[in-house]
């Protein structure tokens, strides 16, 4: 039998890096899943936090957890894949808190199912490239500015172990990912003269709403089996690793992809 902590991990508690407080962050893809998480795990840092998603039940109901705990927040409603919300979000956050410190770029996704290249169709193919790169583009394009201005600060993109190697995922998704590492790596080496660092996180199989409840228990057992830690990610662990790499911790790290992933990937 699977052990049931094996499987959905230990309970989390944010850890406080003290020179986060009083920031301001911009979570895109902040409504559900790994960024409603993260936005949860910044607000207990103190983070006032600008949380965007295009489902706006969910987005309201994150923008609610976080104001729970005491933090100045707004919602900022927008499809990061189309230019022109991207540039209204920023408007919108810029006129609240001005230039944000910190922007993690996490809005994305899978989109169709996994088939041979030759049968991707051209909707999903700009699909999975438009909500995955594209959306990541758009984002740093519209807030970097404010961010050289002001000479300080960090930018968090979302890759995912499918743009680290081969695997089951859709072509498409894996190419954008890749995508996403890579405009990372140009970017931390464009923006480190102008105080900026820009890191990558990268994660594999996690446990998030969507996976809990379509995740047959027989695939997940068999998934498991690919884990040197013995078991799957959870949203906070993803989130615990981005106040790390935000934070002035990590204050001599910029360029680099951070596989959080249970050892399933080694690179």
């Amino acid at each position: 039998m699977t052990n049931p902590d094996a499987v959905a991990g230990p309970e989390s508690v944010a850890p406080v890096f003290p020179d986060l407080r009083g920031k301001v962050a911009v979570v895109t893809g902040g409504s559900r899943g790994i960024g409603a998480a993260t936005c949860l795990a910044l607000a207990r840092n103190g983070v006032r936090l600008a949380i965007n998603g295009r489902d706006v039940a969910a987005l309201q109901a994150s923008l609610a957890a976080v104001q729970a705990l005491g933090v100045e927040a707004i919602a900022v409603p927008a499809d990061c894949s189309d230019l022109a919300q991207v540039e209204r979000m920023r408007d919108a956050v810029h006129a609240q808190f001005g230039a944000p410190d910190f922007v993690l770029a996490f809005a994305g996704g899978g989109t169709g199912k996994p088939v041979p290249v030759q049968d991707v169709s051209e909707e999903d193919w700009r699909s999975s490239i438009d909500n995955n790169l594209t959306s990541t583009f758009f984002t740093i394009k519209c807030f970097l500015p404010g961010m050289l201005a002001r000479g300080s600060g960090g930018i968090l993109t979302m890759a995912s172990a499918g743009g680290r190697m081969a695997s089951g995922a859709p072509a498409g998704y894996g190419a954008a990912k890749a995508g996403v590492i890579m405009l990372t790596r140009h970017l931390a080496q464009e923006t480190g003269p102008g105080g900026l660092r820009v890191n990558c996180i990268s994660p594999s199989a996690v446990l998030t709403e969507r996976t809990q409840a379509t995740l047959q228990p027989e695939r997940r057992a068999q998934m498991l089996r690919a884990f040197p830690l013995g078991r799957l990610g959870t949203p906070d662990d993803i989130a615990e690793a981005s106040l790390f790499l935000l934070s002035d911790a990590s204050s001599w790290i910029t360029g680099i992809v951070l596989d959080v992933a249970g050892g399933r990937v080694m690179v």
